[in-house]
């Protein structure tokens, strides 16, 4: 129970510090809401890799994750694995390019 719960707050805060960027986001394309409630217990720091839910894929497929790495912020990376979401995004068929800034990554 305590691992759910820890999950849960870590997602509030990763969406609470993504939603403060997600002013500056909406020039983002696709659904920032539906990614961040999807897939951020498959970034969170400290917790094992695990493949992405099938709906967190489809989440990823509906956004610009490039444009969604450039508007990552330093608190955001204190609670974000940089290296799961470069994963993530591959597994799901959203490949960063090579050289591709996602945060200060």
């Amino acid at each position: 129970m305590a691992k759910c719960s820890s999950s849960l707050m870590v997602l509030a805060i990763v969406a609470t510090l993504l939603g403060v960027a997600y002013g500056q986001a909406t020039v983002c394309q696709g659904d920032m809401q539906g990614l961040i409630t999807r897939c951020a217990v498959y970034v969170q720091k400290g917790t094992p890799v695990a493949d992405p839910s099938p709906t967190c894929c489809s989440a990823v497929k509906t956004v610009d994750i490039p444009c969604v790495c450039q508007k990552i912020s330093k608190e955001v990376e204190t609670m974000v694995d940089m290296n799961k979401v470069f994963r993530l995004a591959s597994y799901c068929g959203r490949p960063l390019a090579h050289g591709t800034k996602c945060g200060s990554k």
